[in-house]
């Protein structure tokens, strides 16, 4: 699916039949308080390979090939958070299993716009951009 802006990306039907081995999320701290939604989520799977979920500048859902960034901190817009355990989302209940199906959703003048991994048990996990945020749903 390519954007326009940010290229096809990678393939996440490749996730199809590997397991979910870790997920890493990125979260936007700002006063003490943390964002609803990840920024950025990183599925870990059985062959070793990292896969990159987030939002780009142009309202795409951005899938990629590549490993967690390190914490930052933005001065007085707060700081961006990076770890296993810092927040509760709908992949984290599929750690373990492994990926049954994928489908990916896109418009030609943007790009993908949502994406639904699917598990053994019949769930999903929808990844889409809601008002330039990145949204799981299940």
């Amino acid at each position: 699916m390519l954007c326009p802006l940010h290229g096809a990306g990678t393939d996440p039907t490749r996730l199809v039949g590997r397991t979910l081995r870790r997920v890493v999320a990125s979260w936007h701290i700002s006063d003490g308080e943390r964002s609803e939604a990840p920024l950025d989520v990183w599925l870990f799977d059985s062959a070793g390979e990292s896969t990159r979920i987030t939002t780009g500048s142009d309202a795409c859902l951005i899938v990629e090939s590549a490993a967690p960034h390190a914490p930052y901190d933005m001065g007085e817009w707060g700081r961006v958070e990076v770890g296993e355990d810092l927040g509760d989302h709908p992949f984290l209940r599929h750690l373990g299993e492994s990926v049954e199906s994928v489908a990916e959703y896109a418009l030609p003048a943007r790009g993908r716009t949502h994406l639904e991994i699917g598990f053994p048990d019949g769930a999903r996990v929808r990844a889409d951009c809601y008002d330039g945020d990145l949204r799981l749903t299940k």
